[in-house]
């Protein structure tokens, strides 16, 4: 059922970088493309877009069909939804606006089982193939092939990045720099934050914890390779429809005319 080798087990080899993209658009045509194109990963947004757990279920299923791995980025860090998503099969959790050392050892539990975390045991769900899985089977993969992942979008927590990443269950980060740029008023190209860039970067690199971010385009994806990220989301299903369409309409009115 999942991606072999799993998300998680593919950023942590050498030189790893998977490109990924945002699954905004509750619809499972534009899931399955993303993953026929040839993309490493989906990311369903629970965050800033309409999904709910069912369309979420959905996106699991048929993004892993094509091969691609498939992860959720949460809408808090409340913990509420990850038990369901975990035994939906999913192949990771991302969690916005973790700010301290104290909130990445908690919603991180949540996603691992004990003793790490606290995540409850359901192995009759279609994490364990509905129990055709053993629950050896089904806890082995809960605890090593899952992405429990944390977004760093305050200027405290890039400050405090040691202390986070030593969150027991934490092997995943991801820098989110829209809320970054919103919260401290620097740009993203502000030598103040490239240093803290730079900062996190060597100090999930040297414990071969996976650090992405998003970007927009092709070059910015070369620039997060160089600079030491192990994964991108390049874009977003809305805005790849969104250029394309108006792209298509610009060009066909021209040769009209």
């Amino acid at each position: 059922m999942y991606p072999k080798p799993s998300l998680i087990e593919r950023l942590r080899a050498k030189d790893a970088f998977l490109i990924g993209t945002w699954a905004k658009i509750p619809a499972l045509e534009t899931v399955e493309l993303i993953g026929h194109v040839g993309f490493d990963f989906v990311v369903v947004d629970m965050e800033h877009a309409p999904h709910s757990f069912q369309t979420a279920y959905q996106v699991i299923a048929f993004g892993q069909s094509t091969g691609m791995s498939v992860i959720a980025r949460v809408p808090d860090r409340s913990g509420s939804a990850a038990q369901r998503l975990l035994d939906a099969g999913i192949d990771g959790i991302l969690v916005p606006r973790v700010e301290t050392a104290e909130q990445a050892v908690d919603v991180t539990a949540a996603m691992a089982f004990p003793p790490m975390g606290y995540r409850g045991m359901g192995y009759t769900s279609r994490a364990a193939r509905w129990g055709l899985d053993s629950a050896a089977e089904y806890l082995e993969h809960g605890r090593t092939n899952i992405f429990r992942g944390i977004q760093i979008e305050d200027m405290g927590a890039l400050a405090a990045i040691e202390e986070i990443l030593e969150a027991p269950a934490l092997n995943a980060i991801f820098i989110g720099y829209g809320d970054l740029q919103l919260s401290s008023g620097l740009s993203a190209s502000d030598p103040k934050l490239r240093e803290l860039e730079d900062k996190v970067l060597k100090a999930a690199n040297a414990r071969n914890i996976p650090c992405g971010t998003a970007v927009q385009k092709p070059e910015e994806a070369v620039r997060c390779r160089d600079a030491g990220y192990r994964y991108v989301m390049v874009s977003a299903d809305t805005t790849l429809f969104a250029h394309a369409a108006r792209g298509l309409i610009q060009e066909t009115r021209a040769a009209i005319r």
